[in-house]
């Protein structure tokens, strides 16, 4: 490990030095490279100086021992320091976990009802609802690209981009299917039924290069359409784009403008489009993607919302919470930090 981190250090001091360059300085996409970079190293190469700093003193108490008058002191110096590396090397053995380059990222979330027919549309409504309210306590700011209302209430599907600070690593987890077990608002005698809602979260990449050609795309245009299906505007400025070799469809109606909608919709289309090349390479990849949280197969059942019992439980790493009401008014931090600590526990037991 020490050998790595040396390695992390000496990289680190290398792009600190190139940063200083003039010619650096005025290269904006270099600069933002290198930035980015010594940042990440950072707080690895602190947390290792502050290992060698425990080491320096060991060896120095150690030199003291023989002392009879610093005896004591240096072996009250030498436990100290010892319990504080074990602690600092835990730490760093996270800290040199290969980094998700995604984590900081925002997303694009789609959620969709699936089985259940009217309670399926008004639980991926309430889904949203959830999640609308954990962005705010995050200071997150959610958008709507795209709905289509359930009869009922709810949504058949709804697609919305999520911004701000490391939304993906926190949101990554929520990909696959949602099961509900309560009671419907349609139900008359009283019987519980069960319900689901598929949810999908993507990374938002902006360079993402992805060569696509205009005759593979089928391009309508329609009016954009508010609560109740009522036109929000008099012209067609909502935007549906079908990738043809992939039958990929996307659809934008958040902008006034159908210009913008349309860049938009092919910049929703190629993060689509690369989401399903991703998916196909970790499906390559065998039992490897099985073990981890947040790569699996995005039709796994993954979370039951269980209204009888006021119980949230996720089937993956086998956690409950008896407080499904709080849950529904974004309070899910329990759940993701759960998920976070299983996720970092099997990374380091090499899953």
């Amino acid at each position: 490990m020490e050998e790595k981190l040396e390695s992390i250090k000496s990289r680190y001091l290398e792009v600190t030095e190139e940063l200083m360059k003039p010619e650096v300085m005025n290269d904006f996409k270099t600069l933002k490279k290198l930035s980015k970079e010594q940042s990440d190293l950072k707080e690895i190469v602190n947390k290792y100086e502050e290992y060698l700093t425990c080491q320096k003193k060991i060896e120095e108490a150690k030199s003291l021992v023989e002392d009879p008058d610093f005896k004591e002191m240096a072996e009250l110096e030498i436990e100290d320091n010892s319990k504080k590396i074990e602690e600092v090397k835990k730490e760093l053995e996270i800290l040199l976990i290969p980094k998700d380059e995604n984590d900081g990222k925002n997303i694009i979330m789609e959620i969709r009802g699936a089985a259940g027919g009217d309670e399926a549309n008004i639980f991926a409504g309430d889904l949203l609802r959830m999640y609308t309210y954990y962005a705010e306590k995050n200071g997150w700011k959610i958008e709507i690209n795209h709905q289509i209302e359930g009869t009922s209430g709810g949504f058949s599907q709804v697609e919305c981009t999520i911004k701000g600070d490391n939304v993906y690593s926190k949101m990554k987890y929520e990909s696959g299917a949602h099961r509900v077990q309560r009671v419907p608002q349609t139900e008359t005698q009283g019987r519980i039924h069960t319900s689901t809602a598929t949810v999908l979260v993507m990374p938002e990449i902006d360079d993402i290069d992805i060569d696509i050609k205009e005759s593979d795309l089928k391009i309508d245009v329609y009016h954009s359409s508010g609560a109740g299906g009522q036109s929000v505007n008099t012209s067609n400025s909502a935007v549906r784009i079908t990738h043809l070799p992939t039958n990929t469809v996307v659809t934008c109606q958040n902008e006034r403008s159908q210009l913008k909608n349309k860049e938009l919709a092919m910049k929703l289309l190629k993060i689509r489009i690369y989401d399903q090349l991703q998916q196909e390479k970790l499906a390559s990849e065998g039992n490897e993607r099985k073990s981890k949280i947040g790569t699996g197969d995005r039709s796994e059942k993954i979370r039951t919302y269980n209204y009888p019992q006021n119980r949230v439980t996720d089937h993956r790493i086998g956690f409950s919470v008896m407080n499904l009401d709080r849950v529904m008014d974004g309070d899910l931090e329990p759940i993701i930090d759960a998920l976070i600590t299983e996720d970092l526990k099997r990374k380091l037991a090499g899953d």
